[in-house]
């Protein structure tokens, strides 16, 4: 038989390639054993390695390349054979049922012959490990630094930063910005550096030199560069911790500063001085921040723009700061008055600050009233770039006076909310870096504030303001007599007193934050004050009965401090108008009717989770019989006077904050409509089950789907934590303007509204569900699914965080969620967002470039 022969051949041939790959299939099992042995050594040789690397770092020697090399191909290689182990596994699962054989014999062969590969590659890295004879090298000690220098800083630009920013920032591992500011806090410097490293906290202890080292053992090991804004003396680079710079690592360190002292005074190698802008480019400037409708408004006003933008002599701050005031100015009429108002001032604005400050005082004279002057003058007495609470700056203008026009304070607090627009839109004061709630004055707008508040200098100490002053004189503070606003804050501390000095022209003593106690006698004489604010002073633990004579008193805040008692004497303040006694922690009770004594109280706040002193029924029928109250923001504890305050029309109405905090034997809480309730927080109200809406009917209508009349339109913000028998919040679709929202730690939330209906139907009272929400915060909700049965457009939320609800596999958002502008970014953890489910592809890429993981 002929055709034999040839059969055998092939068959020859395929037993001899089968049996290669037999062998491999064979020996997979005790292939497999060593690549985990081989690995297990190297795993031990890398954390021989790592810990010398750390040794010699510690020691200010910086990794070789080979051995940095060398530890990322240890850690990718980890990775690679846990993932081919991890594959092995999953084929070894697949073999025939009853049998050694694999389903699938051309994959397991791959597997096999990979492992085969690893196990010499791991081999050869573990030997390389082994042998290092040395793992860093000492660090370069010249000191070579690039450092520009800003005698004008550039308000309204963000920065001189910018231009380096954008086109340097991808050259380097890391940027570091510092707003330096002045006095010097070095401590300060070293927070913002540590934040910016992520330093955790069991390595930031000690010593300033502590941690100064450590910041320099990682900056060593890093190309950085280091943005120091606004310094004003020079700055001991080595006592922060910044290692010297040499030519290997290439980092750098850029500065600005106003004075040239302070660039010789840190031996800066090069200064750049920014000069003021051309002819073309300061009209580009002023154009830009004018708008095309007020220059296209009338033929003749471009050429008087032109004449205008030539005044302000190239300066870019004053350019944008006059051309918002100008930038409502339509007719030919406005232009030629302003500019002949603006010629009056002095002419060469190219070098000193009198110069800076006549021009800048031009857009402080178009401000359109007394009261908003001095509104804006006010923000000065608040330290360099400090966070201005919008809230707490508002309500001292109203106890300064200067809303006065408005009897009602919430008319005066919308128009202090007007004022802020205004003042932001002419570029004097910013939007805080915290959020938007706060606000932030340039220090050079703060600078001209102050010269105005001292009538251009010529009263000195009209305005005094300290910030962090370690000893203040009894001396200097004799010189103070014709002062008419004191503002003290931090670490200022004041020389005892021998005898009480008198300020017969103070109306306003601000003293916050203090870390020293400062002599009470200082107030004792202050015939005509209005404000005292001693918010924040740990040390300040007794009030000086004494304070009972100062009868003009308008505004008494103590938040925050560590008095017990309160004087009997406060009772013959007459005129004061707001009473704040907020986060008192130490405050065990006040004076019996002290409270219903205050004839003329308009605003009473004493709100805190962990306060001793707590607002009772007794308390709440004092405020009931005050004439003019008509801000209460309080915390209740008991089932009796959440009855009491609800049952009060008057005190219903006043309300403006309403804490509920650890009520026993609270299981329902009846909300009652309308409400001039601003802000609601319920504090582990651990029975509470549920929440009703009565209207002022004394209907009672459940909380789910209530009566389309029963609206809370002035609710902004809703904070829930640790309320565990609570299901749902179906309530919050009747707060159509609520912004905030955080609820936490409640055990039994399934869903934050519940809705039942058909999709298609509409809420019953017509508003749209969470169309003002700024910022919503879900922590800790382990039965949390739904936000929302159906998706929702969200045109105003800036910021989602998700962390610890481990259901919610659904985000209730429609296609329109980005094309507000307005969403910033959602933070929760990453194997949260990779669980999410997705009706809609295109909604989860679009969102996907927006999630933080943290």
């Amino acid at each position: 038989m002929d055709f034999v022969s040839p059969v055998l051949e092939v068959a020859s041939l395929i037993c001899n390639c089968v049996g290669d790959r037999a062998d491999h299939l064979r020996r997979l099992p005790q292939n497999l054993i060593a690549l985990r042995a081989a690995m297990e050594k190297l795993n031990n040789v890398y954390k021989d390695v790592k810990e010398r690397v750390e040794r010699e770092e510690n020691l200010e020697k910086k990794r070789t390349h080979v051995v940095d090399g060398w530890i990322g191909r240890a850690e990718a290689m980890e990775k690679e054979v846990n993932e081919l182990l991890d594959r092995c596994d999953e084929e070894n699962q697949k073999k025939c049922f009853g049998t050694c054989c694999p389903r699938n014999c051309r994959a397991s062969y791959k597997l096999a012959k990979m492992v085969r590969e690893k196990m010499d590659a791991v081999a050869e890295l573990q030997s390389e490990g082994s042998n290092f004879q040395e793992v860093a090298v000492p660090l370069p000690s010249p000191f070579a630094i690039e450092r520009p220098l800003e005698e004008k800083p550039v308000v309204g630009l963000d920065s001189p930063f910018r231009e380096f920013l954008q086109s340097s920032i991808k050259a380097f591992d890391i940027v570091i910005w510092v707003v330096v500011s002045r006095p010097t806090n070095l401590e300060r410097v070293q927070e913002t550096i540590r934040s910016r490293l992520q330093i955790p906290d069991d390595r930031w202890k000690g010593s300033e030199d502590d941690k100064a080292t450590e910041i320099c053992r990682i900056l060593k090991t890093k190309k950085f560069v280091l943005l120091l804004d606004d310094i004003w003396e020079p700055l001991d680079l080595l006592r922060v911790g910044i290692p010297p710079l040499g030519d290997g690592n290439q980092s750098k360190i850029v500065f600005t500063t106003r004075s040239a002292d302070v660039c010789g005074g840190m031996a800066a190698q090069k200064s750049i001085k920014v000069e003021c802008l051309e002819d073309k480019e300061a009209l580009s400037l002023f154009q830009a921040k004018v708008g095309e409708d007020t220059l296209n408004s009338h033929p003749d006003i471009p050429k008087l723009a032109e004449m205008v933008a030539k005044e302000c002599k190239g300066l870019p701050l004053a350019l944008i700061v006059i051309a918002r005031a100008m930038a409502s100015a339509q007719t030919p009429e406005e232009w030629e008055s302003n500019l002949q108002k603006l010629r009056l001032y002095p002419k060469d604005v190219a070098g000193t600050e009198n110069d800076l400050f006549s021009v800048l005082a031009f857009s402080y004279d178009s401000l359109p009233d007394e009261a908003t002057k001095s509104c804006f003058l006010y923000c000065s007495l608040f330290p360099e770039d400090y966070q201005i609470p919008s809230e707490h700056l508002i309500q001292l203008w109203i106890g300064e006076g200067f809303l006065d026009e408005y009897d009602d304070i919430h008319e005066a607090r919308n128009q202090g909310g007007k004022i802020t627009q205004m003042l932001k839109h002419a570029c004097l004061l910013e939007v805080g870096k915290l959020n938007r709630k706060y606000l932030k004055m340039h220090d050079v707008i703060r600078d001209m504030a102050l010269w105005l508040a001292c009538e251009k200098g010529k009263k000195k100490n009209k305005f005094v303001v300290k910030d962090g002053v370690r000893l203040i004189s009894a001396q200097e503070v004799q010189k103070w007599k014709d002062a008419q606003r004191i503002a003290m804050w931090n670490k200022t501390s004041i020389e005892e007193l021998r005898e009480p000095p008198c300020f017969p022209n103070t109306e306003t003593v601000i003293v916050c934050m203090m870390r020293f106690a400062f002599p009470s006698s200082l107030v004792i004489n202050m015939s005509i004050i209005r404000v005292l604010d001693f918010s924040y002073n740990k040390t300040l633990k007794l009030l000086a009965p004494e304070i009972g004579n100062l009868a003009t008193s308008q505004y008494l805040n103590l938040s925050g401090t560590m008095i017990k008692y309160l004087p009997i004497e406060l009772k013959n303040l007459k005129k004061l108008r707001f009473l704040i006694l907020d986060e008192m922690f130490s405050l065990a009770s006040l004076p019996n009717q002290m409270v219903s004594s205050l004839s003329s109280l308009q605003l009473f706040s004493m709100k805190s989770l962990y306060s001793r002193l707590r607002v009772d029924e007794i308390m709440l029928l004092e405020l009931e019989q005050l004439e003019h109250i008509n801000d209460i923001s309080i915390m209740l504890t008991s089932i009796q006077s959440i009855q009491r305050l609800f049952e009060s029309r008057k005190l219903r109405r006043a309300t403006t904050l309403l804490q509920l905090a650890r009520c026993r034997g609270v299981n329902q809480v009846q909300l009652v409509s309308p409400s001039c309730i601003k802000e609601l927080v319920l504090e582990r109200c651990d029975e509470l089950e549920e929440v009703k809406i009565i209207h002022f009917e004394k209907q009672v209508v459940p909380s789910k789907f209530p009566n389309p009349q029963c609206c809370f339109i002035h609710l902004l913000s809703v904070d829930i934590n640790g309320c565990n028998k609570l299901l749902n919040l179906n309530w919050l679709i009747h707060a159509p303007k609520l912004q905030h929202l955080r609820i936490s730690m409640c055990k039994n939330i399934e869903k934050v509204i519940e809705d039942e209906r058909s999709e298609g139907s509409e809420i019953e009272s017509g508003l749209s569900v969470f169309s003002r929400l700024i910022r919503l915060i879900l922590f800790r909700l382990p039965k949390l699914e739904i936000i929302y049965e159906h998706p929702l457009p969200f045109p105003s939320l800036t910021r989602i965080t998700v962390w610890d609800c481990p259901r919610l596999k659904k985000l209730p958002f429609d296609s329109s969620i980005c094309m507000s502008k307005k969403l910033e970014n959602i933070e929760g953890q990453q194997e949260w967002w990779d669980g999410l489910e997705w009706n809609d592809q295109t909604l989860m890429h679009n969102l996907t470039p927006y999630f933080q993981s943290l």
